[in-house]
């Protein structure tokens, strides 16, 4: 039987302490991201930037998931977490050397090897969260993280913007620096039981293409699970776009208020919604048969509440706030969702590789989409209007093609 929030919380030591050691990484992660935002803003004036900002994090994200994925399945995933949360204390710190345009691809470049060493603990972790909860509290543990993720983006968006708009973007990045160090403290003592593939040893380069296609025949030959690990990508192919670059420049042009209380405060309505989310789902959704069903009627809701942003931008700022909130409540639901059923369907052995394809659609798509807003803004006088409007539209069809697209009911009719 499912438990409650506070009963699981409490009954089980080593997710609390997973849940604490993202938490407070991710709350210095978006004090970083604030201050970038304004750095780029304030140094270069460049839209375009600010996407390939985005695509170059993403891009990183996405073409590392392969091998990320064959790392987790072979190597104690609780040591990848850490590693990577140490490199990053000393790339936050050298944002501190940025000062002027000319810097802006060394800031692009650093913030990009963050992002890759950010898949390595995503993806870890995802594969590891059921080597410490049971089956019956996946959508429990991830309802938590999906709304501590959100609390930790409006937490750290929010502080983030107050903190570089009075004291600068320097105290922004020592922050972030103590955060990844906090973090790698709380992950020293956890301990938790892994299966090993006995059939990816072997030297890593040598085995890494016939490990990473056993991770991809494992999602192909199952066609429900090839269906959901396009969930996420299904939103993100505009919604990079739209929370990304548009979001960020709707916050930067908010009328009497400064550029990165803007950004924070639209990112803190981002946090608040995708928190909210996966709480109603987990509330609301108790039939798992039907989640399938429900995660691209999710991205559609969730592209017609941005297209009313679109329609309603500059109106009234707090229904602005509120429909940003309803649209990434129902981004939250698709990704919760999406996650647990593969969290639930996949074998120990081979989950890291799995979730890696999931994480290189993810970012892949995430990439384009961000690199085509910046382009459109800067090159082409797109609107932000008119972006959210023509993006949310995308959304909404991406959403039904998604609802539609049933490749596992294709195979029962053949039979």
């Amino acid at each position: 039987m499912t438990k409650g929030y506070v009963e699981f919380f409490f009954s089980n030591a080593k997710f609390r302490r997973l849940w604490a050691a993202s938490v407070i990484s991710l709350l210095g992660e978006w004090f970083n991201t604030i201050a970038l935002f304004f750095l780029i803003l304030e140094y270069s004036g460049s839209e375009f930037l600010l996407g390939v900002l985005f695509s170059v994090r993403m891009a990183l994200f996405a073409l590392s998931q392969p091998i990320n994925g064959l790392l987790a399945d072979r190597m104690s995933r609780k040591k990848l977490m850490l590693w990577a949360n140490i490199f990053q204390v000393f790339l936050a710190l050298s944002f501190l050397f940025v000062d002027g345009e000319e810097d802006m691809w060394w800031l692009i470049a650093m913030s990009g090897l963050m992002m890759l060493l950010h898949g390595v603990y995503v993806t870890a972790e995802r594969a590891a969260l059921p080597n410490i909860v049971d089956e019956d509290d996946l959508i429990t543990a991830n309802a938590i993280d999906s709304a501590s993720w959100s609390t930790a983006l409006c937490v750290g968006a929010m502080l983030g913007g107050i903190v570089v708009s009075i004291w600068g973007t320097d105290l922004a990045f020592i922050i972030d620096s103590y955060t990844f160090l906090l973090s790698s403290l709380l992950l020293i003592p956890l301990t938790f039981e892994q299966k090993y593939d006995e059939t990816v040893r072997g030297p890593i380069i040598k085995t890494a293409f016939s490990n990473i296609k056993i991770g991809w025949s494992r999602i192909y030959h199952d066609k429900k699970l090839l269906r959901i690990v396009f969930a996420k990508s299904s939103w993100n192919l505009a919604g990079a776009g739209l929370a990304g670059v548009f979001l960020v420049l709707a916050g930067g042009n908010l009328t009497g208020y400064g550029a990165a209380f803007g950004f924070g405060l639209f990112f803190f309505a981002r946090g608040i919604g995708t928190g909210i989310g996966p709480l109603i789902a987990r509330a609301v959704f108790k039939d798992r048969t039907k989640w399938p069903s429900l995660i691209g009627i999710l991205v559609s809701i969730s592209g017609f509440f941005y297209f009313l942003v679109g329609i309603t931008l500059e109106i009234y700022l707090p229904l602005t706030v509120a429909l940003i909130i309803l649209a990434h409540s129902a981004s939250g639901g698709n990704w919760v969702l999406s996650t647990v059923l593969t969290q639930m369907w996949v074998e120990d052995e081979v989950r890291g590789r799995v979730f890696s394809m999931d994480m290189l659609i993810l970012g892949g798509t995430a990439a384009f989409s961000t690199t085509i807003a910046g382009y459109l803004v800067e090159y082409q006088n797109l609107s932000l209007r008119t972006g959210f409007i023509s993006f949310s539209l995308i959304m909404v069809m991406c959403g039904l093609i998604f609802t539609y697209w049933r490749p596992d009911l294709q195979i029962v009719s053949e039979q």
